[in-house]
């Protein structure tokens, strides 16, 4: 019987006591090999070039080379996934942003408590798996566009639901810019944790056409604007006096994360029915197939990101698997799709032929 291969994982951190919890936690995993540390990226560089890692975790605030610059120079000489761990303060959670763009594939947040530890033991080693599977997905220019339909008018119902993971910050910031600002509503589920979720709101707020920001328990899905999930908090739709509106919980974590992307599709599906166009981006694991399959039963429109630009195909591989994809699309080609499916319906809607989905009729219309 042939073993399998364990992942090679070099820590990069200058502090002393964060190398040894995170060695600790990843040496438990028996997928997974520790085979060394390092303080600095100088150190790192040696120790890549000595024990060729599969994976680095990586700090990004650290002496002598900072983790993003270090990322940039790894990126042209020799790409090695990394997962960033950085803190969770404001200037930490712009770094761990900038480290993403860099190339880095995930984020966690440093542990400062018992709880951030306990999030950590859930997370690292299962991130650390999906960083070792990703790769470098082709890079598409995050232009703003203006919609190929400018005057066109969105039945309020129309909603667009987005799902992503590993690799999903740049993903996402890619599609999202590339929106025009007459969109429906949008509602965004990205694995990632507290703070650092509200950075990438307040970051994509700045560059996109939309209005983009951390969704607040109880508010309107607005057309023209783009609500994120909050780290740590499962992001669901209601229809409330004929509008959606977002429910945020603490319920149990689905696919080892909170948020989760079938919370929210899964909830679309019910009150949004065959007025939403949800698309599901690169990612590691299956978080979102089965949503995404409620919600093309409920005649939604369906997207997924095709292998060839995912930086993990894992998630669109899973809803392709399950036949809960309509089309696969290219991350550049995503918002044109997105805006055709509108387009699609808006003209269905014109002539009547529009079929509903009993879950939107008992539950969303009678409100409106």
């Amino acid at each position: 019987m042939i073993t399998p291969k364990k992942i090679r994982v070099l820590v990069v951190d200058d502090s002393a006591l964060a190398r040894k919890v995170i060695s600790d936690i990843l040496r438990a995993d028996p997928e997974i090999e520790v085979v060394g540390t390092a303080n600095d990226p100088y150190m790192a560089r040696d120790k890549i070039l000595e024990l060729n890692p599969d994976v680095l975790t990586l700090d990004v605030e650290m002496p002598r080379m900072d983790g993003i610059s270090f990322l940039k120079i790894l990126r042209q000489q020799r790409p090695i996934p990394a997962v960033i761990i950085s803190s969770i303060t404001q200037s930490g959670s712009e770094a761990a942003l900038s480290a993403l763009g860099a190339g880095a594939v995930d984020v966690l947040a440093k542990p400062s408590g018992a709880r951030s530890m306990a999030d950590l033991q859930c997370q690292l080693a299962y991130r650390v798996k999906g960083a070792a599977g990703a790769r470098r997905a082709p890079s598409v220019a995050a232009d703003i566009i203006t919609s190929p339909f400018p005057q066109q008018n969105y039945d309020p119902r129309q909603i667009i639901v987005l799902g992503a993971s590993t690799g999903g910050v740049e993903a996402l910031s890619s599609v999202l810019c590339r929106l025009p600002a007459c969109s429906p509503g949008i509602c965004v589920v990205q694995h990632i944790p507290p703070v650092f979720s509200r950075a990438f709101a307040d970051r994509l707020n700045q560059t996109c056409q939309l209005q983009v920001r951390e969704a607040i328990h109880g508010e309107e899905v607005r057309a023209g604007s783009c609500l994120i999930a909050p780290g740590d908090y499962h992001m669901r739709l209601r229809a409330k006096e004929g509008r959606y509106r977002v429910v945020l919980d603490q319920s149990p974590l689905l696919h080892f994360t909170r948020p989760a992307v079938d919370a929210l599709f899964e909830s679309a599906a019910e009150c949004a029915g065959d007025f939403a166009v949800a698309a599901l981006l690169t990612g590691m694991g299956t978080d979102g197939a089965q949503g995404m399959k409620m919600l093309r039963a409920a005649g939604a429109r369906t997207l997924a990101q095709d292998e060839e630009t995912c930086v993990v195909y894992g998630m669109p591989k899973a809803a392709v698997e399950l036949g809960a994809v309509d089309r696969q699309v290219s991350l550049e080609g995503i918002p044109q799709a997105i805006l055709k499916e509108l387009e699609r319906h808006t003209r269905r809607s014109a002539t009547g032929s529009t079929v509903k989905s009993a879950g939107a009729a008992s539950i969303l219309y009678p409100l409106l």
